[in-house]
């Protein structure tokens, strides 16, 4: 019997924006902006939620984890990004590769998992009122967090462990940014049906689920909202949900577009375009949506930058009235 050679791939090259020669200098600029903007956003939400003892409640505890998931999400995937555009193409090793795609799904999943949580969070604390206390105790808040966590590292071992199983031989350029699941798939020359299969259930599994608790959540919020008798009241209401809707759709819109097709192959570039949406911006909406939008958050932020902003003046005093 006649044995298949089968070239052992030792590393990728990332193609990235490689169609986009002339506008590279332009993305990396924006995406290090944006990267900034969202690494900066999210840790000053982590210290204000863990300073102001006012914020010490379910929702902020579900936010303050969120924040902290987006700064290690975007970070799995923009600072590569970055040196892709930088260098007009960047190599990446079959272990680095595996593990950017095992905390990509993990961080992914998680995400998921907790926007799913704070929903419900907001359902409870909305339809529920007498009763969220209870529901939502910090002791229950807690433990649905590290849930929400041991499902993720769960949810990412299968997918990067199949992948890694994969022969790759003939080409090793990747027509991505970064190492995702679609075009890994595309690059290997083994029989992918049944990976590609169960990654389709799984993606449908934590996506689908998750989107539509989301959704029921917000209809039965919105249901009463509807019976609240100022307008006002409404109007405000609708307002912060309709923005924490329009964060979630796009999340999951994108993620459910790319994931839950089976035998079905989106254009590379068309990959590429959606995964920024999840990859990039995602992660700069979610902080600004849940928590800039919120008068106790904003409230914090002024309390702490008055005190901050107070001791740093009064030692500057001192130091001057001593010389």
């Amino acid at each position: 019997m006649e044995s298949q050679n089968v070239s052992t791939v030792t590393e990728f090259q990332l193609l990235g924006f490689q169609n986009l020669i002339e506008w590279q200098t332009y993305l990396f600029a924006i995406f290090l902006f944006i990267y900034f903007l969202t690494v900066t956003g999210n840790i000053v939400i982590i210290v204000v939620v863990s300073q102001d003892q006012r914020l010490h409640s379910p929702m902020y505890t579900f936010l303050k984890h969120l924040s902290f998931l987006e700064i290690w999400y975007t970070s799995t995937i923009v600072p590569l990004l970055l040196a892709n555009l930088f260098s007009k193409g960047q190599s990446i090793s079959f272990s680095a590769c595996m593990a950017q795609l095992y905390f990509f799904v993990f961080f992914g999943a998680t995400e998921c998992f907790l926007l799913a949580l704070m929903a419900y969070d907001r359902y409870l604390a909305i339809c529920s009122p007498l009763h969220y206390s209870f529901l939502m105790s910090p002791e229950v808040c807690n433990k649905l967090v590290a849930i929400s966590w041991l499902m993720g590292v769960g949810t990412g071992f299968l997918p990067s462990l199949m992948i890694s199983k994969l022969d790759f031989c003939g080409s090793n350029q990747i027509n991505h940014f970064f190492c995702d699941l679609p075009p890994l798939m595309q690059l290997s020359c083994s029989r992918i049906y049944i990976t590609e299969m169960i990654i389709f259930i799984l993606s449908l599994a934590v996506l689908c689920i998750c989107f539509f608790l989301t959704l029921v959540s917000y209809v039965f919020i919105v249901s009463s909202i509807l019976r609240i008798p100022s307008t006002s009241c409404r109007k405000k209401t609708f307002s912060t949900c309709g923005s924490h809707l329009a964060v979630v759709t796009i999340y999951y819109g994108t993620m459910i577009s790319m994931y839950v097709h089976p035998n079905a192959h989106l254009s590379p570039e068309i990959n590429k375009i959606i995964s920024v949406f999840y990859t990039v911006v995602t992660p700069l909406l979610n902080p600004v949506i849940y928590s800039l939008r919120n008068k106790d958050f904003k409230d914090a932020v002024r309390k702490s930058m008055r005190r901050n902003f107070g001791i740093y003046g009064v030692k500057v005093k001192g130091a001057l009235f001593i010389r």
